[in-house]
This record gives structure tokens, C-alpha cells and sequence, in this order.
């Protein structure tokens, strides 16, 4: 996870956005800005005119609850040594990918479980919530939501691979190859 910059009131939403990527998921929680057309923010516009445009939040609470849900985020993640640590253990965790099919297909972190629609039905009404569940993506970003979206389900024990498969492959397993999604236009 990028490394936090300083928060000021001029700081814009995509320089937040850039260090702070859960900072969207956490707005949207609290207050109901950036999760829809109807609450959306301009990549350009600053804390300060985000504020003041949203009933006068005070500034520096919204930046202490960006960082302090920051925080939260770091506090998730597992580090791809500690994953592959683990995997190799007496009790591995279940793993999640939370790719696309084509991606999971592709390569994967051997064990893991492609995230569907059918394994998330079986995993809210027969998964055991406080066993060990770690879940990942590409680069690590996207993960922290489907890790909220299990905790908000009554998971106790989920985290969330950092740096995603990109960063397992580099850091713990090179025998898995590395990717580039390349969106088409």
C-alpha cells in the first residue's frame, strides 16, 4: 500500500485517493460521498470544497477518519512472506481470489478459491466465520473492500494479500508469472 502524504484541506481527491485507497470506501460509509452518481467528487476538487459542498463536514474530521480508516486498512493487510508462511503450515488459511475468471484461470496462488457468486452464497451460510480467511486480487486495492464486505457478514478473522498476487509472485512465489491487465478502450 502506498505510503500516506499528508492530508491538508487543498489536498485533492486524487492525490487522497492515490495514497489513501480505501479513503472512497470510507467516505461512502460515513458520509455518504463517492459512492454514486448522485454523491460523486471531481478528481480535481480539494477536501476543503468536498467539505463545503457536503453540509460543512468539518475538514479535519474528515481527514481523521480517512487516516484512522487507513489505518484499519494496514492492519488488514498480510504480507506475502507471512501468506506464504502460513500456506505452507499446519492450518493454512482459506484463500479468496477476487479476480476475474480469465485472471484466476491465468494463474493463481495454488488452493485458492475463485470468488463467485455460488462460493459466496456457501461461504455466508456454511464457512466457518471465525476461521482464517485471506483474500486477494491483483495489486492488493480492491481486495480491502471484498475484505469489508465479509467482515460487514460477521467474518472475525479476514485479511487481505498486500501488494495482491503481483506482490506474492515477486516477493514469495516467483514460480508464479507476473501480469499486466491491459483495459481496451
Amino acid at each position: 500500500m502506498t505510503a500516506p502524504i499528508p492530508l491538508t484541506p487543498e489536498t485533492t481527491l486524487a492525490q487522497v485517493l492515490q495514497a489513501y485507497p480505501g479513503a472512497r470506501r470510507s467516505m461512502f460509509a460515513k458520509y455518504h460521498i463517492g459512492g454514486c452518481s448522485s454523491c460523486a467528487f471531481s478528481p480535481d476538487e480539494t477536501l476543503a470544497q468536498l467539505c463545503a459542498r457536503n453540509d460543512q463536514i468539518p475538514v479535519q474530521e474528515l481527514i481523521s477518519h480517512i487516516q484512522e480508516s487507513h489505518e484499519s486498512d494496514v492492519r488488514l493487510q498480510i504480507p506475502p512472506a507471512e501468506l506464504a508462511a502460513l500456506l505452507a503450515g499446519e492450518n493454512p488459511p482459506r484463500l479468496l481470489d477476487a479476480r476475474t475468471r480469465e485472471e484466476h484461470e491465468a494463474v493463481h496462488i495454488p488452493g485458492s478459491q475463485l470468488m463467485t457468486q455460488e462460493v459466496v452464497q456457501e461461504a455466508f451460510s456454511q464457512w466457518d466465520k471465525a476461521a482464517p480467511l485471506v483474500i486477494y486480487d491483483h495489486t492488493g486495492t480492491r481486495s480491502l473492500d471484498v475484505a469489508a464486505y465479509f467482515i460487514g457478514h460477521g467474518f472475525d478473522d479476514v485479511r487481505c494479500l498486500a501488494g495482491g498476487i503481483d506482490a506474492y509472485s515477486a516477493e514469495a512465489d516467483p514460480s508464479l508469472p507476473r501480469y499486466r491487465v491491459e483495459l481496451e478502450e
